[in-house]
């Protein structure tokens, strides 16, 4: 490594909105984060999932009895 040109490396402390401080080694000293892993609704299980239906869903929705219609319709002719 070459002397001189890379940053000094030392002691941080990480502070997130929920009050959570986390202690570790930056090029930084003081970090602000909005969200960490004390207040995420992903690891704290209060996630919510939606019940939006899938891209497959929505199309069956939306064109499901012209396509079935059609399908009847061919059928009929093809006997």
């Amino acid at each position: 490594m070459k002397k001189e040109i890379h940053p000094e490396y030392s002691e941080a402390t990480i502070t997130c909105g929920c009050g959570n401080v986390i202690k570790t080694r930056s090029t930084k000293k003081d970090i602000r984060v909005e969200v960490c892993s004390a207040c995420h609704p992903f690891y704290t299980g209060q996630q919510k999932f939606s019940s939006k239906a899938g891209k497959s869903d929505l199309f069956r929705k939306k064109y499901g009895n012209y396509l079935d219609k059609e399908t009847k319709a061919s059928k009929s002719k093809g006997k």
